[in-house]
Formats: C-alpha cells, sequence, structure tokens
C-alpha cells in the first residue's frame, strides 16, 4: 500500500479532515482536503464535522485550530515544526504598552503562539489585518510579532499611531530588494508579487502587495504571464496548478520555510496511524485565547 493510499484509509477510520497551508510540500498539499492561507484554515476549522483534524502546517496553526475547536482531536504530523516569529513578543512590553496608552489595542498576528494571544485584543491574518486595523476604534496599535506586517499596515492607515514589535519572518526578512530588482533586470515584463511579512522597500517594488491567497488570486487574474513571487516558494504549487500556461521566479535560492519543510507524507500517515503529536492547551490559556480569534472572525 502506498503512502497516500495508507492516509486515505486512515482518514475514514479515524473521520479525519486533512488542512495544509500553501507552504507546505507539494505532495502534501495534494492530498489535503483544505489548502489556504492562515485565515482561510482558521475559518474552515470551525466548520468541518470530522472528528480529527490532521494540521499539516507549523505549532501556531495547530495551536488556533484546537482553541477553536476544543472537542476535536488536533493532531500534527511533526512536533518539532514551529514558526520561530511566533515567540517573537514579550509579555513585560505588552503590560507595559498597556500602562502607556489608555486606548491600546494589542493587535496580534496569527502568526503566534496560544499564550501571546491571550494578551491580546484581536488577531489578524495578513489577508485580513488592514480591514480590522481600520475598523477597530482604538487609536493606538501595538502590533506584534511581525514588525514588517504592522509597518505595511501604518502605511495605509495614517489616522493611528503605532508602536512596533521588534519580530520578523526570517524567510521574508532574507528577499532584499537588491535580490528583487536582479531578478526584474532578468525578467523585465514580470510583475511583482509581495507578501507584507517582507520589508518596506521590497514592498514598494510590488505591482500587488497581499496574503498567499491574495497573491494567488492576483496572478491567475491578471493578463501578465511572468511574476516575480516574494514569499515561500511553497505557494508555487498552487499558482502553477491555477496558471499552467504562466512563469514563476523566486527571489533567492533558499526562499524555503524549513520548519514547513519538516512536515512530509510518511510523517503525516505515521501521525494519522498512531494518532500522535496531539495538540493539548490548558482550558484557562484555551478561553483566553479564543477571544482575539472570534474577534478577527468576527471582524474579519
Amino acid at each position: 500500500m502506498s503512502t497516500i493510499d495508507k492516509i486515505n484509509q486512515l482518514k475514514k477510520e479515524r473521520n479525519a479532515v486533512i488542512l495544509a497551508h500553501y507552504y507546505a510540500e507539494d505532495e502534501v498539499q495534494a492530498i489535503a482536503d483544505y489548502v489556504g492561507d492562515s485565515f482561510y484554515l482558521s475559518k474552515v476549522a470551525t466548520e468541518i464535522e470530522a472528528e480529527t483534524i490532521l494540521f499539516c502546517g507549523v505549532s501556531f496553526m495547530g495551536e488556533s485550530a484546537k482553541i477553536l475547536n476544543p472537542d476535536k482531536t488536533v493532531i500534527m504530523p511533526d512536533r518539532k515544526a514551529d514558526c520561530p516569529m511566533a515567540h517573537m513578543a514579550d509579555i513585560e512590553k505588552i503590560n507595559e504598552m498597556r500602562e502607556k496608552y489608555e486606548d491600546l489595542a494589542v493587535v496580534c498576528y496569527i502568526n503566534s503562539t496560544a499564550l501571546l494571544k491571550t494578551y491580546s485584543d484581536v488577531c489578524v491574518t495578513s489577508s485580513n489585518a488592514l480591514k480590522i486595523v481600520k475598523a477597530l476604534p482604538n487609536r493606538h496599535i501595538y502590533f506584534i510579532p511581525d514588525e514588517n506586517l504592522g509597518r505595511y499596515v501604518a502605511s495605509q492607515v495614517p489616522d493611528k499611531e503605532f508602536i512596533f514589535n521588534d519580530g520578523y519572518c526570517h524567510v521574508h526578512k532574507n528577499m532584499m530588494v537588491e535580490h528583487v530588482k536582479k531578478v526584474k533586470e532578468a525578467h523585465p515584463q514580470a510583475e511583482i508579487l509581495v507578501h507584507p511579512e517582507c520589508t518596506m522597500d521590497v514592498i514598494q517594488q510590488a505591482d500587488y502587495v497581499g496574503s498567499t491567497s491574495g497573491i494567488i488570486d492576483y496572478a491567475t487574474a491578471s493578463s501578465a504571464e511572468e511574476f516575480i513571487v516574494c514569499t515561500e516558494t511553497g505557494v508555487f504549487h498552487e499558482l502553477k496548478k491555477k496558471n499552467p500556461g504562466k512563469h514563476f521566479y523566486s527571489v533567492v535560492q533558499d526562499q524555503l520555510c524549513p520548519d514547513m519543510k519538516l512536515i512530509t507524507l510518511e510523517k503525516a500517515a505515521e501521525a494519522l496511524e498512531h494518532m500522535e503529536n496531539v495538540v493539548e492547551l490548558e482550558e484557562e490559556i484555551r478561553l483566553r485565547a479564543k477571544r482575539p480569534l472570534e474577534r478577527m472572525l468576527e471582524l474579519g
């Protein structure tokens, strides 16, 4: 029996559904029931009826699924698959900012630990951050943990005052403006598609700025035939699937998230077979982290 056949059999036995992020390997995306960005998968997690969720993503994604689905069993293919940025905010600094600004809203990127979410007022994704921040009544915004997404949102909302946190995605930060310009010189007709986790100087080169799902939608609708893609190259699977006649170029050689690449078909099969790597959260933390996630789903 092939690994894919084994996974399909185990899905039936475990009453399981597979969610996969766009940054997962091609073959992992291919076996998933739902593939998407963080916002889409967060919504899907609240709507499915299966008893078990196999989340082919990094730890904060599994935590978010468990926060929203306490009665479901959420498992991960690899317990070590984590997101360094998800830890890049300091609780003491959050408390300090709350004391300093009476009308402060702590806006927490969904790419964060469950614990950080408990100290936040609302969660956002790269898909909905701009919409949600605009909808908040607060003038002062402390954006955690990603500084680059925060600065992009701030550039679009000049009537609010932002405090930025020193956090970043190393994959997007490593795509520098000189790299983008070099690829553009080689492909002058290509449109530049940029994820807002990139730095502002890269964002300023863009023909389009948006989430992974936004990038896919834009490239599919565009009449252009070539694109320079400034995000993790796992997104190329869906881009090529929806646009077989178009060409997509990366910016740097190592445009990969090593944690996402820990997830394999074999590990997915093992997790389902043995029900390993179960996501567990203390109920107090789950309930406190649920509030900003639910507010995100309301406003987003």
